[in-house]
This record gives structure tokens, C-alpha cells and sequence, in this order.
């Protein structure tokens, strides 16, 4: 199997992380639907402040804000694809493809497709 993932990292206000929790339910539900192995959504609680590089840096952390690690598995590229099309017209998602409905500032989100070269 050539497994493939997206990864996100976010700056979500600690006063919006249950809108946020509940908007990742509800996207990681179409993404599964569609063909997703598995959607994790998870909260920071042990990322320290780096001197030159951190969680933090990278998206300009304010201090009301934590950051969230994101990723999305998938069986291929080809399937992340396929899916990810598939799931940017699902119109069960379209409120939250405006900027101005998002629990976070998606200017300081930043996300790519990896292809694992260990897998143990």
C-alpha cells in the first residue's frame, strides 16, 4: 500500500476551539464518506516556544490562541485526489469554504500532501 496524507497546521482562538472541534467532526465525516482512511484532529499541549522555528512561530501565534495538528490518510496520492475533489463540491461543506464562517484565521494556516518514506 502507498499511503499518502495531508497535513494542516492551525491557529484556532482557544474561546472557538469547540466551533472548531465541532466543524472538524463534521468536515472528517464527508472526508470518511468520500473515502479517507482516517481524519485526526489534535490540540496542542506540549509545544514549546523554539528560539529560531515552533508550532508557534509558524503561524504566528497570538495569546488567546493554540494550535492544531491535522492530518488526513489516504490509500494513495491518487486517492487524496479524487477525494479532495469530491469534497471541495460536497455542498454539506460549502459554509465553510468562506473565510468569514471559519472558527480560525485561515491566513495563518498552512497544509501540504506528504508521501511517507518510513512506515513501520
Amino acid at each position: 500500500m502507498s499511503l499518502y496524507i495531508d497535513g494542516y497546521v492551525v491557529p484556532v482562538p482557544k474561546d472557538k476551539l469547540n466551533e472548531y472541534t465541532e466543524m472538524a467532526k463534521r468536515a472528517g465525516k464527508v472526508w470518511k464518506e468520500y473515502g479517507a482512511l482516517k481524519v485526526i484532529e489534535s490540540v496542542a499541549d506540549d509545544v514549546p516556544e523554539g528560539k529560531i522555528t515552533s508550532f508557534g512561530k509558524s503561524v504566528q501565534l497570538k495569546d488567546n490562541e493554540t494550535v492544531v495538528l491535522s492530518y488526513i490518510l489516504y490509500e494513495s496520492r491518487q486517492a487524496r485526489d479524487e477525494i479532495n475533489e469530491k469534497v471541495m463540491k460536497d455542498p454539506r461543506l460549502a459554509d465553510m469554504m468562506d473565510p468569514e464562517n471559519l472558527p480560525f484565521d485561515g491566513m495563518r494556516m498552512f497544509w501540504g500532501g506528504f508521501t511517507p518514506i518510513v512506515e513501520l
